[in-house]
């Protein structure tokens, strides 16, 4: 099986990042792993145009293709993302408006293959869990919207740099264990 674990935020190697490679490390024991970070891809904002919604394909071809790509070739895809105002970054809800024509809401719409299963952390450096409670609905409602399953979440609070990952090493290796 394939797993796919996306760093949602533009900066490679920050909190982020390394909670993505810690992710990465425990899924390769049991799954074939690929790790990608939103800011590795150039694409557009989506135009609005909603051509796709007659035609289920995107009028623009940019490093968002690449991006679906990848979601096509994992069973298994968990989302990292920081808050960025209590939401996930503008890269990667920029990517998320990208995926209307796989969106279920309007047919016609393409489809990714079936049976994916979807993981989402948020981290957010503050110590109220609301805001990572945030991210995770909105990875989880762009799931349902591409018809992956939403099978697990984990928000961790007061990381802000990547030393303050170490804390938590053991509940990530925890929620991979789920997976």
């Amino acid at each position: 099986m394939n797993a796919l674990v996306i760093n949602c935020s533009p900066i490679r190697d920050g909190a982020t990042a390394e909670i993505t490679r810690i992710i990465s490390a425990e899924l390769a024991e049991r799954y074939s792993v690929r790790s990608i970070c939103i800011d590795d891809y150039s694409f557009a904002f989506c135009k609005g145009c909603r051509s796709c919604h007659n035609t289920a394909v995107c009028v623009q071809h940019d490093g968002f293709d690449r991006i679906i790509n990848e979601f096509e070739d994992a069973d298994i895809i968990v989302a990292v993302s920081p808050s960025y105002w209590a939401d996930v970054p503008g890269q990667f809800k920029a990517f998320i408006d990208r995926c209307t024509p796989w969106c279920n809401t309007h047919e016609p719409h393409a489809s990714l293959r079936r049976g994916k299963k979807g993981y989402s952390v948020a981290l957010r450096t503050g110590p109220g869990m609301h805001e990572c409670e945030k991210i995770i609905q909105t990875i989880e409602h762009f799931y349902g919207h591409m018809e992956i399953e939403s099978s697990g979440s984990l928000g961790l609070c007061g990381v802000e740099y990547k030393s303050d990952v170490e804390q938590y090493a053991d509940r990530i290796t925890d929620f991979c264990n789920k997976i």
